[in-house]
C-alpha cells in the first residue's frame, strides 16, 4: 500500500508504528493517501521509495515523500506448542501481569488480539527465564491476509 512518510524517514527497510493521525491531518487534502490507508497500533516497513515530495507541516523536514509499506514481521516470545514455521494461528495476548525483561516481546506493539498470524521463522527455545516459569520459544511473525 502507498501512504506519505517524513523525508528523513523514507528509506526502504525502515520501521515504524501508526500512532494514528495527528490534528493537522482532518483538513488536509493528502489525508486519505497519507494517513487513510493505515491501522493504528500497526507497524509498518517501507518497501519502495516513490518520489514527487509535498509539503508536511507535521514533519520536522517539512515535506514528505510517497512510499510502499506492507507490515512489518514482528518478533514475539510465545508459550504455543506445536509451532513450526510456516504454522498459522490466532494472536492472543498472554495472561501474564509480570513486569520484566520480556514484557515487550511478549506482548509487541503492532500485534493486536485476534491477529491471524504466519511463523515466518522459529528461532528456537528462549533462553531467557520466565518469570511465571514458562517455556517460551523465539518467533518471528508474519500476517495472513485476510
Amino acid at each position: 500500500m502507498i501512504t506519505l512518510i517524513g523525508i528523513d524517514l523514507a528509506k526502504k527497510g525502515q520501521e515504524f508504528i501508526f500512532l494514528g493521525p495527528a490534528k493537522e491531518c482532518e483538513d488536509c487534502r493528502f489525508k486519505s493517501s497519507c494517513v487513510g490507508n493505515l491501522e493504528e497500533n500497526r507497524k509498518y516497513v517501507v518497501t519502495e521509495v516513490k518520489e514527487n515530495e509535498q509539503n508536511c507541516p507535521i514533519h520536522a523536514e517539512g515535506k514528505v515523500i510517497p512510499v510502499e509499506v506492507d507490515r512489518a514481521k514482528i518478533d514475539i516470545l510465545s508459550t504455543s506448542k506445536n509451532i513450526f514455521e510456516g504454522s498459522t494461528f490466532t494472536y492472543n495476548a498472554p495472561d501474564c501481569d509480570e513486569n520484566c525483561d520480556y514484557h515487550d516481546l511478549c506482548f509487541p506493539e503492532g500485534l493486536v488480539e485476534n491477529d491471524k498470524c504466519i511463523v515466518l521463522e522459529n528461532n528456537g527455545k528462549h533462553k531467557g527465564e520466565c518469570k511465571k516459569g514458562l517455556k517460551l520459544s523465539n518467533l518471528t511473525l508474519g500476517f495472513v491476509k485476510s
